[in-house]
C-alpha cells in the first residue's frame, strides 16, 4: 500500500469533520436568523457556511486529482519570458528647479532651501560638543 493511500483515510476524516462543522455553523446561523434577535447578517452567514463546506469537498477532490496526475513540469523555454515594451508605466522623473513651470512653486522651494540653510548654520553655531 502506498503512502498516499494511507494518508487518504486521514484526509477523508478531516474533510468530513470540516464540512460537518461548516454545515453545523450554517444551521446555527439559520436558527439565529429565525429567532427574534436575528438579522439579515445571520441569513448571510447561514448561506455562506454551506459554501465553505462545499469548498472543503472541492479542495479535497482537487488535491486527489493533482496527486494522481501531477501537472507536467514546464519546459525551460516556456518559463523564461520577457515583459513587452510599453506594458508597464514609465517611472516618473524628478523635477529640477528649471523644470518647474509654476513660479510660485519655484519661489516656495527657494524659501524652503533658505530656511534649511539658516537652520543648518544655527546648528553649527550652537554645537557645544564635537
Amino acid at each position: 500500500m502506498s503512502t498516499t493511500r494511507r494518508r487518504r483515510f486521514g484526509l477523508i476524516i478531516l474533510v468530513i469533520i470540516a464540512a460537518s462543522g461548516c454545515l453545523a455553523l450554517g444551521w446555527w446561523q439559520w436558527s439565529r436568523f429565525e429567532s427574534t434577535s436575528g438579522t439579515f447578517q445571520n441569513l448571510g452567514y447561514a448561506l455562506q457556511w454551506p459554501m465553505f463546506a462545499g469548498f472543503c469537498v472541492y479542495a479535497y477532490r482537487k488535491f486527489i486529482r493533482l496527486e494522481e496526475t501531477p501537472p507536467a513540469a514546464p519546459s525551460l523555454s516556456e518559463s523564461i519570458t520577457e515583459i513587452p515594451a510599453g506594458l508597464l508605466p514609465e517611472r516618473p522623473t524628478a523635477q529640477t528647479a528649471s523644470d518647474q513651470p509654476d513660479p510660485a512653486m519655484r519661489e516656495y522651494n527657494a524659501y524652503l532651501a533658505e530656511l534649511a540653510r539658516a537652520d543648518k548654520a544655527q546648528d553649527d553655531q550652537n554645537r557645544t560638543t564635537a
